[in-house]
């Protein structure tokens, strides 16, 4: 795993009137501040990436459909420089994945439905000057390729 990812197992809790799924938790081992919530989507097989920031971390929780999230790790300093990790996330697999800053990271929606993306970051989004930094999906800067792979 990228040097500061963590990955959280969710617990869904149902019963006869539906679910409860808690995300994130100020006790949480990857908390280390509130900036704001946001939802985001992708229709299927859509990319959305890659961007990274310089000061935010991301909290990410797939809560329909399913995603692969895609994680690069390009600071030279790092231990895990160059490692790519995936994280299918969604339905099938709550999972919380908290990407420090300075990691790039996309999505992609791997399934038949639109995939909705609860994020809590730690910084509120600057709209003068976003902490946002990108680069093109598929434009070979990242060596990965998107596609879906069988076998």
């Amino acid at each position: 795993m990228i040097n500061g990812v963590l990955v959280k197992k969710l617990k869904v809790i149902p019963d006869e009137r539906g679910r409860l799924m808690e995300i994130l938790r100020a006790d949480n081992e990857c908390f280390q501040k509130f900036g704001q919530v946001y939802m985001t989507t992708a229709y299927p097989g859509i990319v959305k990436g890659w961007h990274y920031h310089k000061k935010q971390a991301d909290n990410m929780a797939v809560v329909k459909g399913m995603m692969k999230i895609v994680l690069y790790d390009g600071r030279k300093k790092s231990a895990t420089y160059g490692e790519i990790n995936e994280i299918f996330a969604g339905i099938h697999n709550p999972v919380l994945v908290h990407i420090p800053p300075l990691v790039y990271h996309g999505f992609k929606c791997i399934s038949e439905e639109e995939a909705v993306v609860i994020n809590t970051t730690t910084e509120v989004y600057n709209y003068s000057q976003p902490d946002e930094f990108r680069l093109p999906p598929h434009g070979g800067e990242i060596p990965y390729d998107w596609g879906r792979k069988d076998g």
